[in-house]
């Protein structure tokens, strides 16, 4: 069941970052254009192209933890796979993993309280809707840490990707 909903999370995040690099793009595009073109600048332009790089990082982390595709030193835990000490850095790795959610999100949280007094020049938003993004994550990403702890405890390998070059 968990994975299913996880895979709907993923199609979205995918979709969502997607569509906000494209208009990312187009807007700054846009903006050279007016700039040099007709030496007029949108003040919202930097600011949209700003605020959409921040979602797409935040949630491209989270959906790049759902694939295991954070960079990660992997030489103990492949050393060490299928031992008590290799299922004992499974854990400490998951435990991390837990107390970095709980602070990005406890922390976000607190950063989107305190930003909903202020608002951006350009766009005119709250700035506390450019912070949610932070929590928001948080949420995706213990998700994913779920599911990886329920493998761990089923006893079933959590996937550590391998680093090509």
């Amino acid at each position: 069941m968990l994975d299913a909903i996880l895979g709907k999370v993923r199609t979205v995040l995918y979709w969502f970052s997607f569509v906000a690099m494209m208009v990312m793009l187009v807007t700054i595009f846009a903006q050279v254009i007016t700039r040099y073109g007709f030496s007029y600048t949108a003040e919202w332009s930097e600011e949209l192209a700003r605020y959409l790089f921040v979602y797409v990082v935040f949630l491209g982390s989270a959906l790049i933890m759902g694939e295991s595709g954070h960079l990660a030193v992997e030489f103990l835990p492949n050393h060490f796979k299928g031992t008590i000490v290799g299922k004992l850095l499974t854990l400490l790795s998951l435990v991390c993993g837990y107390l970095f959610v709980g602070i990005l999100f406890f922390q976000g949280s607190k950063m989107t309280q305190v930003m909903t007094f202020q608002t951006s020049p350009g766009l005119e938003i709250s700035m506390s809707y450019i912070y949610a993004v932070i929590p928001i994550s948080a949420t995706l990403m213990l998700l994913y840490l779920i599911r990886d702890t329920l493998r761990f405890i089923k006893g079933e390998e959590v996937k550590h990707e391998e680093v090509h070059s």
